[in-house]
């Protein structure tokens, strides 16, 4: 899963990326206006952290062109500014969800687990896929009722996958959802590769039907 995180504060954006981290999040920041700018509009992010008051401009700007663009990332509003109006106004634009500074990074998580899990899948904790079933809380994966050893990318990558079914997915998007800003500077996507026919294996040893396809050209769709 990957995140944003538009703050000037970069103590705390050090912070916020280290403890994420930790909870299997890719984190990407953005420390002005201009720069959050860029990123929202050039790439996509399962949730965007946004600070309000940014050197050069309005966190609320950011929203409004988000809403305008019919951009679908997931945002938390983080900011000192607590005011009643202001979590209104950032709601009412798109937001899904503000927490007031300061704050304790296990809620953080834990409210940007809700927002990805509202968007991505119903809101439900566990996802049914037939003969496979993803444990959300517990980060697991089970074919029929056995459960997978997989790797934090793996698992991932599953989720990815599932989180995006029937859609194909190019070499690109998978290695800035993996890699996050130094996607571009990659020399090839053999590291992709690895990933994909491990995870691959893996299911189909485990007695998994091929949902995973390769778009030969294009990419992979998991096809449900």
């Amino acid at each position: 899963m990957k995140i944003l995180i538009i703050e000037d504060e970069i103590q705390l954006v050090q912070s916020i990326s280290e403890y994420l981290q930790t909870e299997n999040y890719t984190c990407e920041y953005a420390l002005t206006y201009r720069q959050a700018v860029h990123k929202v509009l050039k790439h996509n992010y399962d949730c965007i952290l946004l600070d309000l008051m940014l050197p050069g401009g309005d966190g609320m700007q950011i929203l409004e062109e988000m809403k305008r663009l019919k951009k679908m990332d997931g945002v938390i509003i983080i900011s000192a500014r607590g005011a009643f109006e202001d979590k209104i106004s950032g709601l009412q634009i798109g937001a899904d969800d503000y927490l007031s500074k300061p704050f304790h990074l296990p809620e953080l998580a834990a409210r940007i687990y809700s927002v990805v899990r509202r968007r991505n899948f119903g809101n439900s904790n566990i996802i049914d896929e037939n003969e496979l079933q993803i444990n959300l809380l517990a980060k697991t994966a089970t074919i029929n009722n056995v459960e997978l050893s997989l790797t934090k990318k793996e698992f991932d990558l599953l989720l990815y996958f599932i989180s995006n079914r029937n859609c194909v997915i190019s070499k690109n998007a998978l290695a800035e959802h993996l890699s996050g800003d130094i996607a571009g500077m990659l020399d090839n996507y053999d590291y992709i590769y690895a990933h994909i026919k491990n995870l691959k294996k893996k299911l189909n040893d485990a007695g998994c039907r091929n949902y995973l396809k390769t778009i030969y050209g294009s990419g992979y769709k998991w096809e449900i």
